[in-house]
């Protein structure tokens, strides 16, 4: 998002399934931070989320990426890409 990115998901571990043990609720906590930081610089923090999936479930990963897709073009282009251009 800082970089000009419209939105972002991150994929993790199901839980109670991660290899890394906790990470996937570690990294939930991190997108939970971020949507906040989000939300009090004004940008819509439904432009970053996190799903939790196996390495089995392709089809829903597709899923996702185009429920994302949909969600961020109706957003629109971020706004700190459009401070950035200017």
């Amino acid at each position: 998002i800082e970089d000009g990115a419209d939105g972002v998901y991150v994929a993790g571990c199901l839980e109670g399934e991660c290899h890394f043990i906790e990470g996937n609720l570690r990294a939930r906590k991190r997108v939970n931070y971020v949507k906040e930081i989000l939300k009090d610089i004004g940008i819509e923090p439904e432009r970053v989320e996190m799903y939790n999936l196996s390495s089995a479930m392709g089809p829903r990963f597709a899923e996702i990426a185009h429920e994302m897709t949909q969600k961020i073009k109706k957003l629109g282009p971020s706004p700190v890409k459009i401070n950035q251009a200017a």
